[in-house]
């Protein structure tokens, strides 16, 4: 039986994973179609710091955001000017930091379904005189409908599954900002393996779910965000 305390975190995760994908599809789209539509010189390098989450530890990138957005930090400061305090061991922190980790598995599902839809299907909503935007909701949107959607699952669940990145930004404050993996960790960590297996467990069958509707129901094919 889950505790209270699990049902907590998985409540808390949910709606971290969900206000931050909700972020990275509205951040991800037009970043990914402008890499993907325009070339330019320092391109390659654009690539790689968004892809930069893939290889980068979640420990070490969870540092870099912690003193980045600390009180002596420049987003900190900011952040402490603008009367909205520091972001760190907040919940706002967590969205945050799951943001930039899960950017990559947001970004290149679209710039591969991006990137398939060729010139052609734009070029003849040229010719009908449709404006850009209007092709981009007319044509881009439902031509690259299977790409939003692993978009979007990849970059629920990836935050889901988030511990290195978060546990350094966000902590361990029961009902603020500890989340499901960091709940599993206090657990094992207190050698309560009947209860990590509990919540792990719910974890395992929902990423299945998850994955079984993409790849399964919905027939899409997978696609690799290293791709």
């Amino acid at each position: 039986m889950l505790s209270p305390a699990d049902i907590d975190a998985l409540w808390l995760t949910f709606k971290v994973a969900s206000l931050a994908t909700i972020i990275l599809l509205l951040l991800g789209t037009p970043m990914a179609w402008w890499l993907v539509r325009t070339q330019f010189r320092g391109k390659s390098i654009c690539n790689a710091l968004v892809a930069l989450p893939l290889v980068l530890p979640p420990s070490v990138l969870g540092f870099y955001l912690l003193i980045l957005m600390g009180n002596r930090g420049l987003v900190g400061r900011l952040t402490t000017e603008l009367g909205l305090g520091t972001l760190p061991f907040t919940f706002a922190g967590l969205v945050v930091a799951s943001v930039l980790y899960s950017l990559p598995f947001v970004v290149q599902p679209l710039q591969t379904a991006f990137t398939a839809i060729g010139d052609a299907p734009l070029e003849a909503a040229a010719t009908l005189r449709a404006s850009p935007l209007d092709t981009f909701f007319t044509v881009v949107l439902p031509l690259s409908r299977s790409g939003f959607l692993t978009a979007a699952i990849l970059g629920f669940t990836h935050t889901v599954g988030e511990f290195g990145v978060v546990l350094m930004v966000g902590g361990n404050i029961p009902e603020k900002t500890r989340v499901v993996s960091v709940q599993i960790y206090n657990h094992v960590e207190a050698m309560e393996y009947g209860q990590a297996h509990g919540l792990a467990g719910v974890l395992l069958v929902f990423s299945f779910l998850v994955l079984l509707l993409l790849y399964s129901t919905l027939k899409i094919n997978p696609v690799s965000p290293l791709k």
